[in-house]
């Protein structure tokens, strides 16, 4: 009697967590479309936010392809290597294009030495062009990223949004915040000279600075040291990435 039973009891078990297993495994194929459409939602909502545009879920697509009228991809020589028209209607999973650009694959690919390139957005709104970079880093406890743009000078910034997986809330968090991401408008990342200063994340108050670098610093975020740090890094290191492109075009 015990040896039925253990012996029900076993083969139960075992049917019940393959049919969980395959309820679990088709629920995530089902959804997993859904689920890449809101990361592209989300990475268009960005790069549109960070020229003042507001979107929805609903209407981040449209908008995108409204307002972004070109998706370039640019070599270390600050050659462009592609060209992609959002509004076209063809082209739109093309593997090459600038949205599809892994940056973090990229990333390596520089770490190792080897050629890589990088994607730029071209915004047009209300007669003014504008130029998105995108930007990958490290924080305290993860990644951390956001979109950086600027006029058609390619110097003056016009808004930043940053973005973490899991920095502290009330600390590095604050990264993410109108409060911290509002100081950088107006912000220069070339100095009077054309040399590239990126902006700094300064401890203290870019107001310890000298005059001539506070316009290409912020404050910190007290207690965010780290974070801030990660970002402070990420913005040179993706920033002077752009540099042979930008003095292409002067």
């Amino acid at each position: 009697m015990n040896s039925n039973s253990n012996s029900y009891i076993f083969i139960y078990s075992v049917v019940m967590v393959v049919v969980v297993a395959a309820i679990l495994s088709t629920t995530a194929t089902l959804l997993k479309p859904m689920q890449q459409q809101n990361i592209k939602n989300e990475k268009m909502s960005s790069i549109l936010a960070s020229v003042n545009i507001e979107s929805t879920p609903e209407n981040a697509e449209e908008l995108y392809n409204k307002y972004v009228t070109q998706e370039l991809v640019v070599d270390t020589k600050g050659e462009i290597v592609n060209t992609f028209v959002p509004a076209k209607v063809e082209g739109k999973d093309d593997p090459s294009r600038g949205f599809k650009v892994n940056i973090k694959a990229e990333q390596f690919k520089q770490s190792q030495g080897e050629e890589f390139v990088s994607p730029l957005y071209v915004l047009k709104n209300q007669g003014k062009t504008y130029y998105v970079i995108p930007m990958l880093g490290k924080g305290l406890w993860g990644p951390v990223w956001g979109n950086i743009a600027l006029e058609d000078d390619f110097n003056t910034v016009v808004g930043v949004i940053f973005d973490h997986k899991g920095e502290t809330p009330g600390l590095g968090a604050e990264i993410s915040t109108s409060i911290f991401e509002s100081q950088f408008v107006g912000k220069s990342i070339f100095d009077k000279g054309g040399e590239f200063k990126s902006i700094t994340i300064q401890k203290g108050g870019a107001q310890t600075l000298p005059a001539n670098m506070q316009d290409h610093a912020v404050d910190a975020i007290s207690g965010g040291t780290i974070t801030c740090v990660g970002v402070d890094d990420m913005m040179n290191d993706c920033l002077k990435n752009y540099v042979p492109y930008i003095k292409n075009q002067k």
